[in-house]
């Protein structure tokens, strides 16, 4: 085989003379060594950046009625979840350092679009995160009414959000560690409750229940499995934190989407076969509702405690992954220096996590359905460009060395990807008039953003990384 002819290194890390150039990965010399995730808290923390547990799934069946809610979570994964958990296995791979879809964005197309990437993709994941402590407070109020509205809701977003943010600082590591505790606490009432449950299953209700006289909302139906089996790539930003990433990031990736749809599928069949309550009574926290009418109050306890750890976990490593992708962008200079700073004591990016947090607190008073729906708008948008950054490298550098390669030729990768862009699509279209318009203005500060980044480098308002504070690798050919 014959290597391709290849345009030289540059010496800077991020402008548009080297947006040709083959993949590198960065490392600033002022960055600490530290601990890296292995496969057990790997697998645990992409869990969470998907799912979490099949909290949040009740939408799903409110809105379309347990036969379409079923069918949803059984055949979406095939059209989404396994490709693009496939594309982020072979470019974390390729690509193994922080910045994740920003670095595919920007060697695929040039630094506009890695910049506009990281804009989408960072607002979607702070907005995902506004999610997870409304989620959070939804289960609670059942159990203490007080939380529903009012000051004490308000007050308990803002403490939860806080305090999750706070345990964010200690580190990625033990964030890992932390997730894989509380993965198994989380699901296990549902394991619990499903097996109570088969006894009580009439398969009929699968089928029946909802099925005639009821408005379907297709909206929410359709955003609510995007929502629920999602943010696959989001842990691409974490790829420099990864011990032995080549190997480790397909295997965990394969074992996560096997362990991501079996925790949704196996409860949703067992509840709503074993209850038969009205479709409209499915509304987010129902599960918890669910748990007492198949085996008393002490597994609606338990079923909210873990929707608290689930949300916990859900919270840490979207947190995470968007604390990450802003070092990332920084090391590669589409950021100031500053945005890479790391605590001295527990070497994480805290500048990310802070800005990270504030936004999403700001994001955390709107609407539940409205929250998930922006989220998914700004992520489509972002998946569309990261399936062409995909092909286009296939196309552009078909000789880098891939440690993990999608079997496939360039027509096959086409088609695959061609699925998943047409829902991304019907996704974008179904969107209500709020998000499109939060969507489009934060649009246009990401493309205002992006040159007003370029007017400091060259003013030299601002300090960027450059080639004398990080370490080039050289690109690797078959």
């Amino acid at each position: 085989m014959t290597e391709e002819t290849q345009p030289p290194l540059s010496t800077t890390t991020m402008a548009e003379e080297n947006s040709t150039q083959l993949p590198i990965t960065t490392t600033t010399k002022t960055a600490k060594k530290s601990k890296k995730l292995s496969l057990i808290p790997l697998i645990f923390l992409i869990y969470f950046e998907v799912a979490g547990g099949p909290y949040g799934e009740e939408p799903a069946v409110q809105s379309a009625g347990p036969l379409f809610a079923i069918l949803g979570f059984m055949i979406f994964p095939f059209i989404w979840s396994v490709p693009e958990a496939l594309i982020t296995a072979e470019l974390s791979t390729t690509f193994p350092g922080n910045g994740g879809f920003v670095v595919w964005a920007d060697r695929a197309f040039g630094p506009f679009w890695g910049s506009i990437m990281g804009t989408w993709k960072f607002l979607s994941g702070v907005i995902n995160i506004a999610s997870f402590p409304v989620l959070c407070i939804s289960y609670m109020e059942k159990l203490f009414p007080v939380f529903s509205s009012g000051v004490p809701r308000y007050m308990a977003i803002l403490v939860s959000t806080l305090l999750l943010s706070f345990l964010n600082f200690t580190g990625v590591t033990i964030v890992g560690y932390a997730a894989v505790v509380l993965g198994v606490v989380s699901l296990a009432p549902f394991l619990l409750m499903s097996l109570i449950a088969i006894p009580k299953i009439h398969p009929h209700r699968w089928i029946s229940l909802g099925q005639k006289g009821v408005k379907r909302n297709w909206n929410l139906f359709f955003n609510s499995l995007f929502w629920n089996l999602n943010f696959w790539d989001n842990v691409s930003t974490l790829a420099g934190e990864v011990e032995n990433p080549q190997k480790t990031f397909p295997l965990a990736l394969f074992s996560s989407v096997i362990f991501t749809c079996l925790g949704y599928i196996i409860p949703l069949l067992a509840v709503t076969g074993a209850v038969q309550v009205d479709q409209s009574e499915w509304e987010t926290g129902f599960m918890a509702t669910a748990a007492e009418m198949i085996s008393g109050k002490w597994l609606k306890f338990w079923v909210e405690i873990g929707a608290v750890l689930s949300a916990i976990g859900l919270f840490e490593a979207q947190l995470s992954s968007s604390a990450f992708q802003l070092l990332g962008m920084a090391e590669l200079a589409f950021l100031p220096k500053f945005f890479a700073l790391r605590s001295k004591w527990f070497n994480t990016p805290w500048v990310g996590i802070l800005l990270s947090t504030a936004i999403s607190l700001g994001m955390s008073y709107m609407n539940f359905t409205d929250i998930i729906s922006s989220a998914n708008f700004l992520y489509s948008l972002g998946m569309l460009l990261e399936f062409a950054s995909f092909v286009w490298l296939r196309r552009k550098f078909p000789l880098i060395k891939r440690p993990y390669r999608v079997p496939m030729k360039l027509p096959g990768l086409v088609i695959m990807c061609l699925i998943p862009c047409i829902f991304l699509v019907f996704i974008m279209v179904i969107a209500t008039k709020i998000v499109f318009l939060i969507s489009g203005l934060m649009t246009v500060g990401g493309i205002g953003w992006y040159f007003f980044m370029k007017l400091c480098k060259s003013k030299k308002w601002l300090k960027f990384y450059d080639a004398d504070d990080v370490y080039l690798e050289e690109p690797i050919v078959e």
